[in-house]
C-alpha cells in the first residue's frame, strides 16, 4: 500500500497484444516469464484500477524473432511458424506509475 504521492516503479517483461496459445501452455515458459507476461494494456488497466495514475510504460528492450530464435528452438516451438506473432512483441520495460495525492479538504471553506 503506498501513500498519496507514492510512486510505484517495477522492471518487468511486457507483451504488446497475445501470446500464442503454444506459449501459454509451455510451463517452461511461463517459468520463464514470456507465457505470464501482461500486455501494455493489462498492465496500464490493472494499476489505474486501484487507483494509479500517471501510468507509463517505457520499453528498454524491444526482442526481436531472431533474439528468441534459440530460446523457442530449444523449447521445441516452430519459430518459423511464429515470426509473425512474436516480432517486436515483447519488450522489456520499465513501468511507473503514481498514487494521486488526496486533498484533506472536502470544500475551500473547510481549510481556513
Amino acid at each position: 500500500m503506498l501513500r498519496p504521492g507514492g510512486r510505484f516503479a517495477v522492471a518487468d517483461v511486457v507483451v504488446r497484444g497475445d501470446v500464442p496459445a503454444e506459449m501459454k501452455k509451455s510451463l517452461e515458459l511461463w517459468v520463464g516469464c514470456i507465457a505470464g507476461a501482461l500486455t501494455d494494456y493489462d498492465y496500464v488497466a490493472k494499476l489505474a484500477k486501484v487507483g494509479f495514475d500517471s501510468i507509463a510504460i517505457e520499453p528498454t528492450r524491444v526482442y526481436s524473432i531472431e533474439d528468441a530464435r534459440t530460446f523457442l528452438i530449444g523449447h521445441g516451438l516452430d519459430v518459423d511458424a511464429f515470426t509473425s506473432e512474436i516480432e517486436g512483441k515483447f519488450m522489456s520495460a520499465f513501468i511507473r506509475a503514481l498514487k494521486p495525492v488526496v486533498s484533506p479538504c472536502c470544500a475551500p471553506s473547510c481549510c481556513s
